[in-house]
């Protein structure tokens, strides 16, 4: 009945947008979380609807479920019909001038255009950032305001998008979808793999303006540049004393939490977790656990094994 009544009690709390059932709302809010759960099998394209996956899987098996009635032509979706249908009955629709996308209201045409034209009429009050479209400037405003409504059933972890808390609980539930192919290591998202597969290229795409060294990761470089600039964020809630990096703060903490840190005997170097140390170890007793079946040549390191076989097998990295 709420289609004839109008009613839309499902409000969507990022863009205030109002829809009339549950499951409309869920499926909208993954255009805030970025959330792709459908991935095509031939082209690994991902997709946040399964009514948009099931189109696209069209394209590789060449279905054209959808006939006009008029001329009997066939297309492979209801909305390419009811653009077609324009041609028989004059209705008027919107296309695109950069990549002739076509869509059936102006203001959906307006809201792409914003994609070619670089247009960000939304703005953020407090850091000046612009966004264009409204839906993601309320959602970054979460990062000011610090609200994290969604709670972590396991460790009570809270967090402020869906899709950062469904990412999080690969964490309990040691779900790693993500595949190296060049030594199979998994991951729990892309963006791992993508940081990890720079380990093989020897891409290191961010450079230090001071000294000029180079990083394949974005966070390592900016903990690097705070010897620089000597920025210490990371503040001690029991004593005010500021750190430069938050494994610096954690490693702290233990001095007033008396939470257990593993010290090297030999240098003195610190680790939160033991394995670290036993793997850090091997540099001063020598131990090397990994030989290599091919020349017998012994790594201390897994993936310094891994490393060395290219050699033998030829494989190339990239």
């Amino acid at each position: 009945m709420r289609i004839h009544t109008g009613e839309k009690p499902f409000k969507c709390d990022v863009c205030d947008k109002l829809f009339n059932r549950n499951g409309n709302l869920k499926l909208h809010m993954r255009i805030h979380t970025r959330e792709n759960p459908y991935r095509c099998k031939v082209c690994d394209k991902m997709f946040s609807d399964g009514g948009n996956f099931k189109r696209h899987t069209r394209i590789h098996t060449g279905e054209k479920p959808c006939k006009c009635e008029m001329c009997a032509k066939m297309f492979s979706s209801s909305r390419n019909l009811r653009l077609h249908m324009s041609s028989h009955t004059g209705e008027k629709s919107f296309k695109c001038e950069v990549c002739d996308k076509i869509f059936i209201s102006s203001g959906n045409l307006k809201q792409h255009m914003r994609i070619h034209t670089g247009e960000k009429p939304f703005k953020c009050e407090l850091c000046d950032k612009l966004f264009n479209h409204n839906g993601n400037l309320k959602m970054h405003m979460r990062i000011h305001t610090r609200e994290k409504s969604l709670k972590c059933e396991v460790c009570d972890k809270l967090f402020n998008l869906s899709g950062n808390l469904k990412l999080h609980m690969r964490i309990h539930t040691g779900e790693k979808e993500w595949n190296c192919e060049v030594c199979h290591k998994m991951f729990s998202c892309s963006g791992h793999l993508k940081r990890h597969m720079r380990i093989h290229s020897g891409e290191k795409p961010y450079k230090c303006e001071v000294c000029d060294k180079m990083f394949n990761d974005s966070q390592n470089f900016q903990r690097h540049s705070r010897i620089h600039t000597g920025e210490k964020p990371c503040k001690c809630e029991v004593c005010a004393k500021m750190f430069s990096s938050n494994r610096y703060l954690r490693l702290h903490m233990s001095s007033h939490t008396l939470d257990k840190s593993f010290k090297c005997k030999v240098c003195d170097k610190i680790f939160i977790r033991s394995g670290n140390l036993k793997l850090h170890m091997r540099i001063h007793t020598g131990e090397k656990l990994f030989k290599c079946d091919m020349c017998n040549k012994m790594f201390s390191h897994s993936g310094h094994l891994k490393q060395h076989t290219i050699i033998h097998t030829g494989e190339k990295t990239m």
